[in-house]
């Protein structure tokens, strides 16, 4: 038995093998519509979502499971001060693999020593959010082909953003892969990440503050949201959240073959006039979620089909 934590805990040949199980769920879904039939999946969320929940929901059902939960703590017995590795323990006789989202970090770590079932972060605070990292990836490799020679511009909120820290750690692994961080001083991209990941594995990358700049060289640009429950301090939060706006008129900087990629929500720091842009491809990207999610689930379940 094994879980998800991190993105890192498959080798690039398993994440090989489990991008082209999820390209061949998309391409033949009836093939893999009785799967799971007689399984079930505990999404177990302390923590509001709308995608990542739904996403694994979706995955779960295309493949003949069922599914069963809460959406938050409040409706959970953590309201009345269980733990969560006694929650996992109990979960564990209900189901037969378990998605976790947690405010805290490690909490899902936690839960995966306690459990008797497979267990995939779905999120902790601002630490990881593996399945997301998985998505990001199938959208890249189904789009562009490959990983290899790639120049990856992120922006926004790189400080708290998990989704950013998921994929650096994960495209790392890869040959010639640039990354141009663009982000306002106090956004900036922790620097752990940047010495213990970049630094470390010599990794090509450069810091900047206007978007305008990174935009002409760009394979790829990653958006993030200012995450409002990431701030203590409202006015910092009205600062930061118009600090990058990408419109239609930016997009005219951005080769014809860049993609946009966004781990959603977002709440104005991509202009709804470039959704009808070919390289606009944030909601692909989150179709792509759920073959994933799809592909995961019967990995870590040890489904054949």
């Amino acid at each position: 038995m094994r879980h998800l934590m991190s993105p890192l805990d498959f080798s690039t040949e398993e994440l090989d093998r489990l991008l082209c199980l999820a390209n061949d769920i998309e391409a033949n879904p009836q093939k893999y519509a009785h799967a799971c039939e007689g399984k079930k999946l505990a999404t177990l969320f302390y923590e509001p979502s709308t995608r990542t929940r739904l996403s694994f929901e979706a995955a779960m059902l295309n493949l003949g499971g069922q599914i069963l939960g809460f959406s938050s703590a409040d409706s959970s017995s953590a309201s009345k001060g269980e733990s969560v590795s006694d929650t996992i323990r109990v979960i564990s006789c209900y189901a037969d693999i378990c998605a976790m989202r947690h405010p805290k970090e490690g909490a899902p770590l936690v839960a995966s020593l306690h459990s008797s079932i497979p267990v995939i972060n779905a999120g902790d605070g601002g630490h990881q959010h593996p399945t997301q990292t998985l998505t990001d990836l199938l959208t890249i490799h189904s789009l562009k082909g490959h990983f290899d020679n790639l120049t990856i511009g992120l922006c926004g909120d790189l400080k708290f953003g998990r989704t950013v820290h998921s994929l650096i750690k994960a495209l790392v692994r890869y040959e010639n892969v640039r990354f141009i961080l663009i982000s306002p001083e106090e956004l900036k991209l922790p620097s752990y990440i940047r010495e213990d990941v970049l630094d470390k594995n010599n990794i090509q990358y450069e810091e900047v503050v206007r978007m305008e700049d990174a935009l002409p060289q760009l394979d790829i640009l990653y958006m993030t949201r200012v995450q409002k429950e990431r701030f203590f301090n409202e006015e910092d939060y009205i600062r930061m959240k118009d600090f990058y706006i990408l419109n239609k008129e930016k997009m005219k900087l951005a080769p014809e073959d860049m993609l946009v990629l966004h781990p959603l929500p977002r709440v104005n720091e991509i202009s709804t006039e470039i959704d009808d842009d070919p390289r606009a491809v944030y909601f692909k990207q989150a179709q792509y979620g759920v073959y994933v999610r799809m592909a995961l689930i019967l990995t870590l379940l040890e489904v054949e089909v």
